[in-house]
């Protein structure tokens, strides 16, 4: 991690230059904001126009599309993808290998365990907690013009791990 600055090229040819995060070394696309007090991890990519709260960790691997943004003191772990125009609320947890898709919200305080799938268009309301139910995933919906299926919107249903009352 000696260099200051990667440039990518993306399969259209387009040369993206990155530059490294001072804090974990992640690649951070020109136009993306990321706090300084966030932790950033190695070989994990935020996309143009996202934005980074402080105090957020994210883990190794990770890639951040274009337009997300990740609230306040946010940990998101190894190998998570957060689709396009997706907003996380502050103190999320998302576990490693997990999938959020575009345009998803996710409230203050969710937390979501590792090999989670949110599809595109979700909502995951406060005091959620758990994996996508099985229901939420065979209710998935594919456009005709495309051979890979694309998740229903609406709602995610998850299974509630339950709470201690205060």
């Amino acid at each position: 991690m000696n260099a200051k600055y990667v440039s990518v090229e993306d399969d259209a040819g387009k040369v993206t230059r990155y530059v490294r995060h001072a804090n974990g070394g992640g690649l951070t696309a020109p136009g993306a904001s990321v706090a300084e007090s966030a932790r950033i991890g190695p070989m994990t990519y935020v996309e143009y126009g996202a934005r980074i709260g402080s105090g957020c960790r994210i883990g190794h691997g990770s890639w951040i599309d274009r337009d997300a943004t990740i609230g306040d003191r946010a940990v998101i772990g190894d190998g998570v993808r957060i689709g396009r125009g997706t907003v996380i609320g502050s103190r999320v947890h998302i576990g490693s290998h997990s999938r959020v898709g575009s345009g998803v919200l996710i409230e203050h305080g969710v937390h979501l365990h590792a090999d989670s799938a949110v599809p595109d268009g979700g909502h995951v309301p406060l005091g959620s907690t758990g994996r996508v139910s099985e229901q939420a995933k065979d209710r998935a919906k594919v456009p005709s013009t495309s051979k890979i299926p694309s998740a229903a919107k609406g709602p995610v249903h998850l299974r509630n791990k339950g709470r201690m009352a205060a």
